[in-house]
């Protein structure tokens, strides 16, 4: 980023404290393409921080098309019933009716199931 030279802007007072700055247009228009240049790197920053797992396709198709998504997480996570229901602490046969729709577990059951399957809350809950 190249920073350019201004002139000293002009300082208006009102009841004197500083309440407005007049500067040259030009100099207006190139602090206003650098704050974009600014905020253009800092949303990629964020967006180079923040920890993504793609997605096969085939996850979000059974997602899409209305299969339970606890059910498509521990699968695609290679995750058996017993694994996932032993360190959620529930039962088999709880987890397979939470799987099969059929009840509908607590919040705190959710979060373990969200930990354990390593996604969010938002995409455990249908």
């Amino acid at each position: 980023m190249n920073i350019p030279h201004f002139h000293k802007p002009q300082i208006i007072k009102e009841g004197g404290k500083p309440a407005f700055a007049v500067l040259l247009y030009n100099e207006y228009q190139e602090l206003l393409d650098m704050l974009e240049e600014l905020s253009d790197i800092h949303d990629y920053k964020i967006a180079m921080s923040t920890e993504t797992e793609d997605i096969p396709s085939y996850v979000v198709d059974k997602l899409l098309h209305g299969e339970n998504s606890l059910k498509v997480w521990r699968e695609y996570r290679s995750f058996t019933q017993q694994k996932v229901a032993k360190e959620a602490g529930i039962s088999v046969p709880f987890l397979s009716q939470i799987e099969t729709n059929k009840r509908q577990p607590s919040l705190k059951i959710y979060h373990k199931l969200a930990k354990i399957l390593n996604v969010s809350l938002d995409n455990l809950v249908n």
